[in-house]
């Protein structure tokens, strides 16, 4: 099908950014610099720079970030980590290859962790919080590192929603111990293929991140100190990545932009709730533009009637997969959540016509 408008638009943003890239992949395969180098290092740099940390280490995948974070802050056999299931399926995976146990816990009207549930749901056993940014809106860290503090618990940020995203002007990944992004070609700043990079204060545990990448191997020494893992980012990717990440504070203003025309056009929708809530110190960057919609199944239908393209994440949730043997959870409103919700077009390269066009067809929806 061919869209009016799509949900994110690969082809337009490449485009507007094609001969930069071109030079870029020139200038870096004539030198052959294929695999952990220079543009990575810088990248790495420039990264952490960004975030407000000491540190990062370049991954093949978001997924990798928070699995390595788990494992190199010492979380396993038995520890409990708590987290939530509104959120991608990779969270909890990362907890359950490293042996620990997820403990999950819902969620508030922000989509994020309910901190009165985190705090009822810690035991004896917990060892971690990987509390994740949801959408482009941080949690409550100072309630959460409060809690995390009192009860000498490990924090391990998922923020691969939430590059730029603020809480009382420190940024997503740089509150725990470290923090996880993803770098999947959907996100603010995607690669042209999968990476994921960790944030930290911790130079020994970015290091040892940096060895869990390559093998467990110290190119330096020659030593290989224990059995690692392939999950290096791109040396290329990264060249790429560092040209985007000089764009990424005006891609975050024409985010929060079109978040205001939506705003201003669907507000007065009884049958919507709108994803801006309250808070002050609260900086979002509107990663995804989340509604809750009455009748959401038969809007999403109307919408792709019209060419319009939305995603809904998720439509059953994550501890009612029978795969996942999480079952024993009762989250009522992340059950609610994923009942009711769905993405809206937001991207860079949308333009105000086809913004306004999405409002349009919301509101005839549900005038009919």
């Amino acid at each position: 099908m061919t869209y009016k408008v799509r949900f994110v638009d690969m082809p337009k943003h490449y485009k507007s950014l094609r001969n930069e890239i071109l030079a870029i992949v020139d200038e870096v395969l004539s030198r052959g610099d294929v695999i952990l180098r220079e543009d990575l290092r810088r990248f790495e740099e420039d990264f952490a720079s960004f975030v407000g940390t000491r540190y990062a280490v370049g991954v093949n995948s978001g997924t990798d970030a928070l699995f390595f974070s788990l494992r190199a802050a010492g979380v396993g056999s038995g520890d409990e980590v708590i987290t939530v299931a509104h959120t991608f399926v990779a969270t909890v995976a990362a907890i359950i290859h490293n042996r620990a146990v997820p403990v999950l816990v819902d969620v508030g009207k922000d989509f994020n962790m309910d901190m009165d549930k985190l705090e009822e749901a810690i035991t004896p056993k917990t060892k971690a919080i990987v509390p994740v940014h949801l959408n482009g809106r941080l949690c409550d860290m100072k309630r959460l590192m409060s809690i995390a503090q009192r009860h000498n618990l490990i924090v391990i940020e998922d923020a691969c929603q939430s590059l730029g995203a603020r809480f009382r002007d420190k940024k997503a990944g740089s509150f725990g111990l470290t923090g996880c992004f993803s770098l999947y070609p959907f996100k603010m700043l995607g690669a042209f293929g999968d990476g994921g990079v960790v944030t930290t204060n911790d130079e020994e545990l970015a290091e040892k991140i940096k060895l869990f990448r390559d093998h467990g191997q110290n190119r330096k020494t020659g030593d290989v100190l224990f059995y690692g893992f392939n999950s290096r980012l791109d040396n290329l990717q990264a060249a790429i990545l560092s040209l985007k990440l000089k764009y990424l504070p005006r891609w975050i203003e024409k985010r929060r932009r079109v978040a205001e025309i939506y705003r201003k056009g669907l507000s007065d929708i009884p049958q919507l709730k709108l994803p801006h809530f309250s808070g002050e110190e609260y900086f979002d960057v509107y990663q995804n533009y989340v509604i809750r919609a009455e009748r959401r199944d038969e809007l999403v239908k109307f919408l792709g009637e019209k060419g319009i393209e939305v995603l809904i994440s998720w439509p059953r949730p994550l501890h009612h997969h029978k795969g996942l043997n999480l079952r024993r959870f009762h989250l009522s409103e992340t059950e609610r959540i994923s009942k009711e919700v769905v993405s809206l077009p937001m991207n860079t390269e949308i333009d105000n016509e086809q913004v306004e066009y999405v409002i349009e067809c919301i509101r005839d929806f549900y005038s009919n």
